[in-house]
């Protein structure tokens, strides 16, 4: 996962751990939740077809004839461009929340993993319409967060990963003991705890923010993730949480709703214990 930038204008893909603090808190790749949904959630389905559909015309669109280079140039946020023409700007603010790099499978497939696990579960608390408005706003925060700390870059960012860090924000808001299930980073942890992990979403979560923010402040670097664009859809899905559940009933009793996702999932829980 991570919204991407690049000097040459293809997006450098990598965890959103990737950086020297890797070493010292290992990345925790989310799996699967275990919490189900009161409704069906057709818009974050339809946010990861569209996401999928523009990657695979990013795909065409290249063997068509256009270079790379270009075509990123044209469709993700270049902060030069959108500062000075901020016509343009807004358009590519939204073009490039469903841009990905081109190139490689795992930019797309682990935004859509990490869409899929936390998506459902934040549209059926703030219903269809408030999600996608949420959602939206969250990549609009993400790219003003990148914008701002570098407005005279000329590197194109793509990414959907913006928006789905408002999505996580919203999640740890909501479910916080929700347990995730997560790939055990540590090999010789296997012997002892298995492949899988259950973690609370409030620390695949916090930790996920942890790293982005230090690398956000630490790491000078011109391209590759694109980490305060993280930072700054996070802190917009917490900003924007509070008001657009104005109206709507929150799952607080917690318990209740633990007990009936197991249930519901006990069948095939066992799978993911060793």
């Amino acid at each position: 996962m991570g919204a991407c930038t690049s000097q040459n204008g293809a997006a450098i893909v990598g965890h959103p751990c990737q950086s020297p603090l890797v070493w010292f808190i290992p990345p925790l790749t989310p799996v699967r939740d275990h919490l189900p949904t009161r409704t069906f959630p057709f818009v974050n389905y339809a946010l990861i077809a569209a996401n999928i559909a523009v990657f695979l015309l990013e795909r065409a669109t290249i063997v068509g004839g256009v270079s790379e280079d270009r075509l990123l140039h044209a469709w993700g946020l270049v902060p030069r461009y959108a500062l000075a023409n901020p016509t343009l700007g807004a358009e590519t603010v939204l073009t490039s929340m469903f841009m990905h790099d081109p190139t490689n499978l795992l930019h797309v497939g682990g935004n859509m993993l990490f869409l899929w696990i936390f998506g459902d579960n934040v549209e059926d608390a703030l219903g269809h319409a408030r999600y996608l408005v949420f959602y939206l706003l969250g990549g609009v925060g993400a790219a003003a967060a990148q914008v701002l700390v570098g407005p005279g870059s000329l590197v194109p960012m793509l990414g959907a990963s913006g928006a789905i860090s408002a999505v996580l924000a919203a999640y740890a808001f909501l479910y916080p003991r929700s347990s995730i299930t997560v790939f055990n980073p540590i090999f010789i942890l296997w012997f002892f705890y298995g492949v899988f992990l259950h973690l609370p979403a409030w620390l695949v979560i916090g930790e996920y923010f942890v790293v982005n923010l230090w690398d956000a402040l630490m790491n000078t670097s011109q391209g590759g993730v694109a980490f305060m664009a993280h930072v700054g859809g996070f802190l917009a899905g917490a900003l924007l949480f509070g008001p657009l559940m104005i109206g709507r009933v929150r799952v607080d009793q917690y318990a209740r709703w633990e007990r009936w996702a197991r249930r519901r999932d006990s069948r095939d829980r066992s799978e993911w214990y060793s």
